[in-house]
């Protein structure tokens, strides 16, 4: 969830650093998560913001576009709460829609990786409302703590990041593998009980020192991660947590 878009994901991959993959056992079919993936990025490549379609021209006239098309179908605060049934929906919108190929990527590496063992726990239907719903009310959030804003957010991340937090609630013990920047980018593998809070620790920080200007939309990320945590253990309860889950990491390992 950003508000500009290679600045933020550039920030957050530093930060962070590059979350490859969680590892668990068997073939896991997780139709809502990979129709979710296959919208992103066909909705993401027929956008002006891909930069693929000659339709939307180039140069300034791309930029024009590019602009038009974040401000149609993203939200900005400062209209999201004025009686307009279109701003309204803007925040169900803008979980479709990325500003950037490294944008689009990061967040569908991440839904990906976190996504199908969520969506199995959960089962389709849950999962998908969940998905929409924490997403939707992680944009609110945002838009709410920042009412005057005019800029355009858009993005996934907080819906993502809601999956991040049932995650970490459903599967504590499931191992991760992270490449760190500081570390020299060795892959380490982490339980995600250390790797989840530690990202979470890290929007919290950057969301204390975030200013007006653009960058990353931390506290959407907050917003989402603890409705996804909080969902998990309301609905499922301290007694269906799955302990360590030895998974296959994921085909095509990407930098988020």
């Amino acid at each position: 969830m950003i508000r500009n878009w290679s600045k933020a994901v550039r920030t957050t991959v530093s930060a962070v650093g590059a979350l490859v993959g969680a590892r668990s056992s068997g073939r896991r079919t997780a139709p809502v998560t990979y129709t979710l993936i296959t919208l992103c990025c066909l909705l993401f490549l027929l956008s002006p913001a891909a930069g693929l379609n000659p339709a939307y021209g180039t140069g300034e006239e791309l930029l024009a576009a590019q602009r038009a098309y974040f401000r149609r179908w993203g939200v900005i605060p400062a209209e999201l709460f004025e009686d307009s049934p279109g701003s309204a929906l803007t925040p169900a919108t803008a979980l479709f829609v990325h500003g950037g190929w490294v944008h689009l990527l990061g967040n569908m590496l991440f839904l990906y990786v976190f996504g199908a063992m969520t969506e199995e726990r959960m089962g389709r239907l849950q999962f998908a409302l969940f998905y929409l719903g924490c997403g939707y009310l992680a944009l609110l959030g945002y838009a709410g703590a920042n009412a005057h804003s005019q800029e355009s957010l858009v993005g996934a991340s907080g819906a993502i990041s809601a999956v991040l937090g049932a995650f970490l609630f459903l599967f504590p013990r499931a191992r991760v593998t992270s490449l760190l920047p500081f570390l020299f980018f060795l892959p380490l593998r982490f339980p995600a009980w250390v790797v989840l809070p530690f990202w979470a620790a890290l929007q919290w920080m950057a969301a204390g020192r975030a200013g007006d200007g653009p960058g990353v939309a931390y506290l959407a990320h907050l917003v989402g991660f603890g409705l996804g945590f909080a969902f998990a253990w309301v609905r499922f309860g301290r007694g269906t947590r799955v302990g360590g889950v030895p998974v296959a990491a994921p085909e095509g390992e990407n930098q988020p």
